[in-house]
Parts: C-alpha cells; sequence; structure tokens
C-alpha cells in the first residue's frame, strides 16, 4: 500500500473540482483530499487499480469532516468494487472524477457479478467532474444476441447506490454498460444532473437509469442514448421529478415493468417535464404484466415533451409480455390511476400515436389529456388513439381525438382516428 500523502498535498484542491462541485469556499477550504495516484493506481488502463480505490476510500472513511477521492486523468482498470458507508466517519465524501474508469475487457470478470461499482450503506457520496465509466459491454451484447444468448450472463450494472441517502452524482458519462447505466436503489434524496449515458441503440438492457424503492429523486439536465429505457421506474418509488431530460435512442421513459410480485409496492408522484424523445420504440409509457399483484401507480404528470420519431408516443400497457415469452394470460391487478398527459407534441411512427389498453379488472382511471398533437409520419391513415378499459377527460385540443370515456361503467375497446 502506498503511504498517505503529506499534510502538503492533502490541503490541496483543484480548482476544477471546486467549481464542478459546487460547494462553498469555506467547506472546500477544510476539505481534506486523497489521490488514488498516492494509493498505488495506475493510469494505463492495464493494471487493476482496485486496490488503490479501495485503499483512498478507507482512508476518506477514517477522516472526520467533508472529504474529496481525486482520480486524475488517465485510464484506470478496475475490477468489481464495493464501497461501504459502515463505519464512515467523514461527514461527506466526493469522488472528483478526471479520468477514464475502464472495465476488463473479458465480459466474464464482471458478468458474474449484479454490479461494478456499487455504494451500500452511505450518506452524503458526490460523484462528480468530467470523467468516463467505460463498461466494455458490446462483447457481452453480442454473446446474448448469438445462437447461445440463453448461456451468456446477465452482466452488471456500472454504478449501483444501495441503502443510501443524500447522493449527487453530475458531470459523469456512462459508456457501454454491460447491464443497467446508474441504479437507485433503496435511496433517499437524490439528484443526477448534468449525465450522459451513451450505449448502442440495439444493445440488450442497458437502461439508461433505474430507481426502485427510493424517493425524493431528481434526475435533470440529462442525455441518454442507449437501447433500452432513457428511465426505468420501479416499483416503491415516489417523489421522483424528471426534468429537461434528452432521450434517444431508447425505449423511452417507463414505469415498469410492474405485476412482477403479488406484495409489490406502488409508484407515485412522478413528474416528467420538459423533456424531448428521439428516435424510441416508446415515449412516456406504464407498463405491467398481466398477473395478480397489490401494486399501483397513482399520481403522474407528463407535461411539455417533445416526441421525434417515436414508435409508441403515449401508452399504458397492462398486457405488457416482451416477445410474447412466458405470458401468464391472466388481469394485471396493478390499478393505474390519476396520470395526466400535457402539451405533448411531435410525430409518430404507428398510427397508434396514444394507446391505452388498460387491465378489465382494474381500469384505468382519472387520465387526462390536455392539449396533445401527435401526428402520423407514415400514409397509411390519419392518426388513431385506441381505448381499452380507461376512464378519463380531454381539455384543449387533443389529435389524435381521444377515445377517453368518462363513463366509470365503460369497459369496451375503442378507437378512434
Amino acid at each position: 500500500m502506498a503511504k498517505l500523502m503529506t499534510n502538503k498535498h492533502i490541503s490541496t484542491i483543484c480548482f476544477l473540482c471546486m467549481v464542478l462541485i459546487n460547494l462553498p469556499w469555506s467547506t472546500l477550504a477544510t476539505t481534506t483530499v486523497f489521490n488514488v495516484l498516492n494509493y498505488g493506481a495506475k493510469q494505463t488502463g492495464l493494471t487493476d487499480t482496485s486496490e488503490a480505490f479501495i485503499g483512498a476510500w478507507e482512508a476518506a472513511c477514517e477522516t472526520s469532516g467533508p472529504t474529496s477521492i481525486v482520480v486524475p486523468k488517465g485510464r484506470y482498470l478496475l475490477h468489481p468494487v464495493q464501497f461501504s458507508g459502515v463505519g464512515c466517519n467523514s461527514g461527506g465524501i466526493t469522488f472528483y472524477i478526471d479520468g477514464t474508469i475502464v472495465a476488463p475487457l473479458d465480459y466474464r470478470v464482471l458478468g458474474g457479478v449484479d454490479r461494478w461499482v456499487g455504494f451500500d450503506r452511505v450518506d452524503g457520496v458526490t460523484i462528480a467532474g468530467r470523467g468516463f465509466f467505460d463498461g466494455k459491454g458490446a462483447s457481452l451484447w453480442d454473446c446474448k444476441k448469438g445462437k447461445n444468448g440463453d448461456n451468456c450472463p446477465l452482466g452488471a450494472s456500472t454504478l449501483t447506490f444501495t441503502s443510501s441517502n443524500n447522493i449527487v452524482i453530475k458531470g459523469i458519462t456512462s459508456l457501454n454498460s454491460q447491464l443497467y447505466h446508474i441504479v437507485i436503489n433503496v435511496c433517499k434524496n437524490v439528484l443526477i444532473e448534468a449525465v450522459k449515458i451513451r450505449a448502442a441503440g440495439n444493445s440488450p438492457n442497458t437502461d439508461g437509469i433505474h430507481v426502485q424503492v427510493s424517493s425524493e429523486v431528481t434526475i435533470k439536465n440529462t442525455n441518454v442514448k442507449t437501447g433500452d429505457d432513457c428511465v426505468s421506474i420501479g416499483p416503491g418509488t415516489k417523489n421522483l421529478w424528471i426534468e429537461r431530460i434528452a432521450c434517444g435512442p431508447s425505449h423511452g421513459i417507463s414505469i415498469g415493468s410492474l405485476a412482477k410480485s403479488m406484495d409489490e409496492e406502488g409508484v407515485q408522484n412522478v413528474t416528467v417535464k420538459t423533456a424531448v424523445i428521439s428516435y424510441s420504440t416508446t415515449g412516456v409509457r406504464i407498463k405491467s404484466w398481466g398477473r395478480p399483484s397489490n401494486g399501483f401507480v397513482q399520481g403522474i404528470i407528463f407535461e411539455d415533451i417533445v416526441m421525434r420519431y417515436v414508435w409508441n408516443p403515449i401508452i399504458i400497457d397492462q398486457n405488457y409480455c416482451p416477445h410474447n415469452i412466458n405470458c401468464p394470460g391472466k388481469e394485471s391487478g396493478v390499478e393505474v390511476s390519476n396520470v395526466k398527459y400535457e402539451r405533448i407534441r411531435g410525430t409518430s411512427l404507428s398510427e397508434v400515436a396514444v394507446k391505452f389498453d388498460c387491465s378489465g379488472s382494474n381500469p384505468c382511471t382519472g387520465i387526462e389529456l390536455r392539449n396533445i398533437n401527435l401526428t402520423y409520419v407514415g400514409k397509411e391513415g390519419p392518426t388513431q388513439s385506441y381505448c381499452k378499459n380507461v376512464v378519463g377527460k380531454v381539455k384543449g385540443l387533443v389529435k389524435p381525438q381521444s377515445c377517453l370515456n368518462s363513463n366509470k361503467d365503460f369497459h369496451f375497446p375503442h378507437l378512434s382516428g
């Protein structure tokens, strides 16, 4: 293990780090800085630096008051690593990343675990800077898409926070994750800002940001191009705010899939505001499997969204079953209510631009369309809407013409053009 830095070194703070983190000067003046190079990290991208990163983390945890771990420019090969907040004395740890953290070329090194860089039970951790996480996921994607895809490992998510509070992820870029790029699981008070996510449009299961069993999460000024959901919102999510986000290619912004289990927490109070979704399979989507569940979705707002060549711009699908494999064929038990769509405009790649395919036993209620203008780009006919087991209302101009019915007893499919 390399020697600890001298007092002269630990009192030196990168000016750029100060600007990006936006901490007050009084706080920064007392921040203790640990450079991973002083713990043996190599900048070549060829030598595993996991021990160096853990060493810097342990030193920061042993230090009272705010601390920073600096990753300078260079390439740092990192095997699966987990940072635990148990026993941490620090009043807050900031990773300032200016370099590129790279995964092993052999996807099997990460493939046997569910996370590459994980944080568990931490409080007050910030990941900031202009650096990159490069998951090297292409070889695993190829494996999954090959003839023996079922024998490939599931893969690892790039950056995961579990059972943690007061988290900031700002400015970094995630490239080519094996699985999800960023996962927020059982967390409270999280800010994800100015993040870039990049993966091929056909990369499997590479959700940009996944949130579940978490509250008070904000995602803003973020750009996602990936092969699955731009943002996926799982059970137990509440008070989620998404603003000024660009998605595409992607599978859009999705609540679900839900109803994976009977005793499932609900999703509530989600706002998606000021978004651009381009060249994506769906725009804003709520999806649940057709099976019994105690779950619910309520208090959702989608507003000020531009759709550019999106296959299903607005969709609720309570008969979700990708590729029609292992479909339970039952009614979804998830109750969807109080969902508002306002000022959504753009182009649809399918005739049915608005589709509400809801459960017969649990119809969608309180659905509101206000000032919608979606145009079909094909030649087969006018833009259409589809309704099944849904009750709601319309305000302002709505195109395509709405098929919503205000009668609570309405349970029959209807198609309008």
